[in-house]
Order: C-alpha cells, then sequence, then structure tokens
C-alpha cells in the first residue's frame, strides 16, 4: 500500500498523498493529484447518479487517486466502473481504495483516455483534467453509449471568464464576457464547445446540471442521438449583448456588430424536474449540497443573464435593498430568482428598465 493518509468522504474510505491539496485548483503534490475542496464536486456525482434509477457501466477517465470512482462504486448501487488514469503513480492508490472498501464492482486501468474510449464504451463517462477539458472532449464523446451521460469540469476559468480572452479564443472559438456576467458566460461557452464537438457525430446534448461553484466550471449532459436531435441543438448556440456601462443586454441567434460575444449555449442549464428527485443525504458535504439543490431546482433558468445588484447599485448611485425585498418587487411584475453564481445575484424575465425601477423602489433610500 502506497504511503499516505486516509479520508472519510461520504460513506467511502480513501487513500490519498499525505501532501495535498485542501482547495482552490490546488496542485499536484506527492506524485497524485488530490484536491479535499472537490468533495463537493464528488457528491454531485453521487447523488446525480443515485437518480439514475437503472445500472450503469461508469468510467473515470482521470480518476488520479480514485476518490470519484471507488465512492460512485461504494455508494451507487448497479454501477460497474472502470476507474483510469494515465499516470502508473496513480495505480497503487487506486487498487488500494478499491480493496480497502472491498469492492468487486470497480477496477484500476491504466490507460490514455483516448485509447480506453476507443476499445469501450460507457453509459456514465465522466471527465474532470487539470485544467481544460478541449483535448479531450471528442474521446469522451466516443466513449459515451447511446443516451449515455457525460460529466465534464473545467478549471480553466481565468480564460473562460475572460481573463485571458486570447486563451478562450484559442481553446474554445469563442469571445468572453466579462463583468459580473463572467461566470454564467463561461459555463455557457463550455456547453457551448461541448455541443459544437457533439455535432460532429450527429448527437444532441439534455442538460442535466451545469454550475459553477469554487474555482471551476461543470456541466452533466444527457446524450441524444441522431442528426436531427444535433441539428435542435445546434439552434440553441448564439451571441451576447453585454455593456458594462449601460447595462444593457440581449442575446441574437446571429454574430453582427452588437452581438460580439460568444458564441453561447443560450438553453437551459438545468432539468430541473430531474433535478427535484435527487438526494443529497448521506453527502459529504450535505448541507451545501440541499443549498444548491434548491438553488438550481428553482433558478430561472430559461433566462440567460444575470443580474447583481452591486451592479444595479454602482450603476444607480443607490444602496441595495435586501434580496428578499427585491426578488418579491420583481416577481410581482413578472418572473424572477435567485441564481447559484453568486447569493447576490438574480434572474428575471423583466427588462433592463423595469428591473431598474424596481430596484429604485425598493432600495433604502427611499425611505
Amino acid at each position: 500500500m502506497p504511503d499516505g493518509v486516509v479520508i472519510h468522504e461520504g460513506s467511502t474510505d480513501i487513500l490519498v498523498p499525505k501532501e495535498h491539496s485542501s482547495g482552490g485548483p490546488g496542485k499536484i503534490q506527492g506524485g497524485v493529484f488530490f484536491n479535499e475542496q472537490m468533495a463537493f464536486n464528488r457528491d454531485i456525482s453521487v447523488m446525480l447518479l443515485r437518480s439514475v434509477g437503472r445500472d450503469l457501466t461508469v468510467a473515470d477517465a482521470m480518476t488520479a487517486t480514485g476518490s470519484r470512482a471507488v465512492r460512485i462504486a461504494n455508494e451507487v448501487k448497479g454501477t460497474e466502473v472502470v476507474a483510469n488514469d494515465y499516470s502508473a503513480n496513480a495505480i497503487p492508490y487506486i487498487e488500494a481504495n478499491i480493496e480497502m472498501n472491498h469492492l468487486e464492482n470497480c477496477r484500476a486501468s491504466n490507460m490514455n483516455l483516448h485509447n480506453l474510449f476507443t476499445d469501450q464504451a460507457f453509459d456514465y463517462v465522466d471527465l474532470d483534467p487539470f485544467g481544460s477539458p478541449v483535448p479531450y472532449i471528442q474521446s469522451a464523446i466516443r466513449g459515451c453509449r447511446k443516451k449515455g451521460i457525460l460529466a465534464i469540469t473545467a478549471t480553466d476559468t481565468a480564460p473562460l471568464a475572460g481573463a485571458h480572452a486570447p486563451k478562450c479564443r484559442r481553446r474554445y472559438q469563442s469571445e468572453p464576457v466579462r463583468g459580473y456576467m463572467c461566470h454564467e458566460g463561461g459555463l455557457r461557452i463550455l456547453m457551448c464547445t461541448l455541443a459544437r464537438e457533439l455535432a460532429k457525430f450527429d448527437r444532441g446534448m439534455k442538460p442535466l446540471l451545469s454550475f459553477y461553484a469554487d474555482h471551476y466550471l461543470r456541466t452533466y449532459v444527457q446524450i441524444e442521438e441522431g442528426a436531427e436531435k444535433a441539428d435542435r441543438m445546434l439552434s440553441q448556440l448564439g451571441y451576447m449583448q453585454y455593456d458594462m456601462d449601460s447595462m444593457e443586454r440581449s442575446v441574437s441567434y446571429k454574430y453582427d456588430e452588437v452581438h460580439k460575444y460568444g458564441p453561447f449555449w443560450l438553453g437551459p442549464l438545468h432539468d430541473q424536474e430531474f433535478l427535484r428527485n435527487v438526494d443529497p443525504t448521506g453527502m459529504a458535504m450535505e448541507k451545501r449540497c440541499r443549498k444548491y439543490l434548491d438553488l438550481w431546482t428553482n433558478e430561472l433558468d430559461s433566462e440567460v443573464f444575470v443580474y447583481d445588484v452591486s451592479e444595479l447599485s454602482s450603476h444607480l448611485k443607490m444602496s441595495p435593498p435586501r434580496m428578499a425585498d427585491l426578488l418579491e418587487a420583481l416577481n410581482s411584475h413578472g418572473k424572477a430568482s435567485m441564481t447559484h453564481m453568486s447569493p447576490t445575484s438574480f434572474k428575471t424575465d423583466l427588462p433592463l428598465e423595469s428591473v431598474k425601477e424596481l430596484f429604485i423602489e425598493s432600495s433604502p433610500d427611499r425611505e
């Protein structure tokens, strides 16, 4: 057994290197990567797969210590899991974790993921690289069976959120947006990239859950088969206008001088009906999982744009109202909800001028 420490996550024991990351994007220490903060990310995988309701073959393509793979094998009934990593240093940890949890439904694999997905296909493919997923997306698509589920993480949030725009253009062929829309925009660029790759295989996608948390972006999509589904998916790609000074914003399904940001995925982020059946009981970060599930299932997912009370306060030179008061005012005239992107952000179907008027009416400065 390799040197390390055993941590308990969910209902699973995991052997990890003594030197490992505990937050942020993390870095490889001790030869094999492990980040404690990503327990929430792993919780979500377990919760979602429990809710699928059928037996699943699973590939964790870049598993490192095997933490996600062994949790799925141990905590999700009816799974057969391949815990794969290209690094030979990872294999002793994977094998130790399989043995320690007495798992007969999980096996270690030491393959280049491109070769793995040339040889085998799975009901669920998880792609969680260190950095950008772009070099691996096509292979992951090949590794997904019909009606399979594909989960992808991107930790290169700086390019996707527009801080390194040239890198975003190179990697994702998209013009990123800055300001309070940056993380929503980055998530929708990631989803747009996945959609364009799926279309090359005459496949479409139905988003189950897509979110921003901590230092990463994450999307889960169900694969849909056929050219018609692919075309329907591509019809949901488009461009944005977003002016940080005037706060003017709009979308277009065609590029023009006004709508210069994108392309983005303009469709829904989540399948909220599916998410209502997800149960976070027993997760490592159960309280946080419940909080986010509530946000995701109630988010006004049909709207692309995020507003932030700080943005409106600065623009209007007025003190911000209580979020509950503002949402009540917005919902009395249209639809509005909190968004998971930030505790100070919201979405609404009301036009900008109405949002401004209701913000002013709700501000404590009016009292």
